[in-house]
């Protein structure tokens, strides 16, 4: 299967992967969730009446200089129905309900109160510093579409019409299997010719950073007989994860045994660096990305199709390098080859513009590069070295 352009295999990747259906959650633990159905306000807002300033309510203007007994105070929560008797005013509260007679709030700072008299310094219009009931909802009337990312402005939105649980797209179930002979888990002490596994922890982490919590299902050796059982428990997740195996040597193991457990491959082999021995799968239960073995690789390939993907799943619309900004190279870039080059980096924002600093690796192996920054740069096929100061193509992928 001949690899393909970011572009077109992203488009194969979209093509199979949408919104998951339809779960209730409290409102408290939605946050970053996507509604799968609009809502609708429960209430008018305001409820009725109400003052926007602190100051006074009374029927008809009063002239520059005019004085005016104060009838009584009306409080924020107080019941409705207090009634002015012209020529009394009532001291109000902002959020106050308004009397059923005042036409108009002056704010007491455009005032000279007393206790029991208050004169007003300026004209007034009719209407004015009143909030009226339903000018910004009426009941029943749309108060988020689906699709909506929910916000802590959307979450508090929510709260004020008493929605205590929410529609929203199920969250994936995400599994994780590293692959090779040569790998062990972090806290052991590699023998000669072994590393220690960064994947597991770099997707973990990842996910994390998505609202989800993968599950690691442990180190799979180099074996079809051992990669099976784990593979096939992983498939039991919506989305399995696997890294390494994927490359053309003679013991890449990984698509054998997908396709003996029902997956069809639908891409194998991007062309980006690093990252390009990419596999996608799909079966009836779900999506399998295979990841290359190099820990650049894992990353690139993560940050640019995996991550687009499981936000496509929570309902969020995205595209593989949809999110792309512009920023000002801070140090120079190398040029690259025939394939798409990405580069870790720091990007920063410094008076209104975006500084890159880009860490150039020495090759896919090289984590203490990509271990760095929050970004990739993008370097077009062919594309010549670039200096500091030039315009540059990046991806945010960390806060």
């Amino acid at each position: 299967m001949a690899a393909l352009k970011p572009d077109e295999a992203w488009r194969r990747i979209e093509e199979r992967v949408g919104p998951l259906p339809e779960e209730t959650v409290g409102r408290r633990a939605a946050l970053g969730r996507v509604l799968a159905r609009s809502l609708a306000a429960t209430v008018d807002v305001p409820a009725g009446d109400v003052s926007a300033m602190d100051g006074y309510a009374l029927t008809g203007e009063a002239g520059p200089g005019e004085s005016r007994p104060v009838a009584g105070v009306v409080a924020a929560g107080a019941a409705p129905g207090f009634e002015l008797v012209p020529p009394g005013v009532a001291r109000i509260m902002t959020g106050a309900p308004v009397p059923g007679n005042a036409d108009r709030v002056v704010p007491v700072e455009e005032t000279d109160a007393g206790r029991e008299t208050v004169i007003f310094l300026r004209p007034s219009l009719p209407g004015q510093h009143i909030r009226r009931r339903g000018e910004i909802l009426r009941v029943g009337a749309p108060l988020l579409p689906a699709g909506s990312r929910l916000t802590p402005g959307a979450l508090s939105l929510l709260a004020a019409h008493g929605h205590a649980e929410v529609p929203v797209h199920r969250s994936p179930s995400v599994a994780v299997i590293t692959t090779g002979d040569e790998v062990v888990p972090p806290e052991a002490a590699p023998a000669p010719g072994q590393l220690r596994d960064s994947h597991t922890d770099f997707l973990l982490a990842a996910g994390a950073t998505l609202g989800l919590r993968f599950e690691s299902l442990g180190i799979a050796p180099d074996r079809e007989d051992a990669l099976r059982p784990l593979a096939e428990r992983g498939l039991r997740s919506d989305v399995l994860l696997l890294c390494g195996g994927v490359s053309m040597g003679e013991f890449d193991f990984v698509e054998g045994v997908l396709k003996g457990l029902g997956c069809e491959t639908v891409l194998h082999g991007i062309n980006i660096q690093p990252g390009k021995p990419v596999v996608f799968a799909v079966h009836p239960g779900g999506w399998v990305f295979g990841l290359p073995g190099n820990p650049a690789s894992v990353m690139v390939s993560f940050w640019l199709f995996v991550r687009p993907a499981l936000r496509r799943l929570l309902g969020i619309a995205d595209s593989w390098w949809g999110g792309a900004l512009t920023g000002i190279l801070a140090a120079p870039l190398p040029g690259t080859g025939a394939r798409d080059r990405f580069v870790p980096a720091q990007a920063q924002a410094r008076d209104g513009e975006l500084f890159v600093t880009p860490f150039p690796p020495q090759g896919s192996h090289d984590l203490a590069a990509f271990g760095q920054g929050n970004a990739l740069v993008r370097v077009r096929p062919g594309a010549g070295p670039a200096g500091a100061g030039e315009r540059c193509e990046v991806l945010v992928v960390a806060q």
